[in-house]
């Protein structure tokens, strides 16, 4: 079940996907959220894990969502609802429950307004953090349709040119299945780096590099701590002169459907509340989906097989490298820090679920 790695001088514990995965759900009950709403959540947390993006599973899992709910900045028992509808699109009521449960729920209306129109597409207004953006994208994916996902977030990004963080780190995501290998799967926050990234820096003891947020003054920094505490994370590009505004300008297009389209806000005016957007598209709404699948077998096969520059062995697909660890890790297990070990423990401590790392 368990094991020990090391990573940079640190001791780390190996720890089955299933044990934190049913220890999760089982915390998440013992605040009052429904069992099926608790495995859902559960899953999605954890999966963030298999898949190694570190930055939002486990790590965040006490902080972000149990205190979330504890302090009351989330219902553990949302009424998730729709608003408003038309035959493929609908506005969706999160009740401010948590975000993996209400993003779970307004992707599958999506979905099946694919099934019933060609397209679906779902706004959704007054959740809380839903995670990685990947997984309802992939959702969409298992059913022969093209997922996206986005999401927006407190003020983190400064806009090209500004001093303050106006724009969330505001991912998106898009999925589209193959049939050979592993599938497209696009997970990417619009600022350079997601939040996480300076939270796993730290973790390890180890410095940024320079462009992926400024100090309180408005000047670079390498520190993750300082970078993280002062919000002012760069957009893709990082400076002016490497394109910033291309992520300021995704991101800003992130607030457009996520927060004003669903009149949750815009990045600026949030707190606690964030919005969502999901899409899922047929693909035998524009062809086969077995020419469909082989097309882009046959795209992703000449990405990988590009020639690489010295020092690099193969071009990834996005998506390769979250299924290479996903695979990796759900037979050798997830690797935890020591001291998201000691926050997992103490929880358990706390809500007499038990443990064993």
């Amino acid at each position: 079940m368990t094991g020990t790695n090391q990573d940079q001088g640190h001791d780390l514990i190996s720890a089955s996907a299933d044990v934190l995965r049913e220890f999760a759900a089982q915390c998440f009950m013992k605040v009052g959220v429904p069992p099926e709403d608790a495995a859902i959540a559960a899953d999605v947390l954890i999966e963030s894990d298999l898949r190694g993006i570190e930055s939002h599973g486990a790590p965040r899992f006490r902080q972000f969502y149990i205190n979330g709910i504890k302090e009351g900045r989330i219902n553990p028992t949302p009424n998730v609802h729709i608003l408003h509808e038309a035959p493929a699109t609908a506005l969706v009521d999160g009740d401010g429950g948590l975000g993996m449960v209400v993003g779970y729920r307004a992707m599958s209306v999506a979905i099946q307004k694919a099934r019933e129109t060609g397209a679906g597409f779902v706004a959704v207004t007054n959740s809380r953090h839903f995670g990685i953006s990947g997984y309802y994208s992939t959702m969409a994916m298992r059913h022969d349709m093209i997922g996206i996902s986005m999401t927006n977030t407190g003020p983190l990004m400064v806009p090209t040119y500004g001093a303050e963080a106006m724009v969330g780190s505001n991912p998106i995501s898009l999925a589209a299945p193959t049939e050979r290998g592993t599938p497209f799967v696009l997970d990417m926050a619009t600022s350079l780096v997601s939040a996480g990234k300076f939270e796993v820096a730290n973790r390890k003891g180890a410095p940024v590099p320079e462009g992926w947020g400024l100090d309180p003054d408005g000047q670079p920094t390498t520190d993750p701590a300082v970078a993280r505490s002062s919000r002012k994370f760069l957009p893709l590009g990082s400076q002016p002169e490497m394109g910033s505004y291309k992520g300021y300008g995704l991101g800003a297009m992130v607030d457009v459907l996520c927060g004003v389209l669903s009149g949750a806000g815009a990045s600026h005016a949030l707190h606690s509340m964030s919005g969502h957007f999901f899409g899922a598209l047929r693909i035998d709404g524009f062809r086969p989906v077995a020419d469909f699948r082989e097309m882009m077998d046959d795209t992703n096969e000449a990405l990988r097989a590009t020639p690489t520059l010295p020092g690099y062995d193969q071009v990834l697909v996005p998506g390769d490298k979250e299924y290479a660890a996903k695979e990796e890790r759900s037979q050798g297990g997830i690797p935890l820090y020591p001291d998201v070990v000691e926050s997992l423990m103490e929880l358990s401590q706390e809500l007499s679920v038990p443990l064993e790392l």
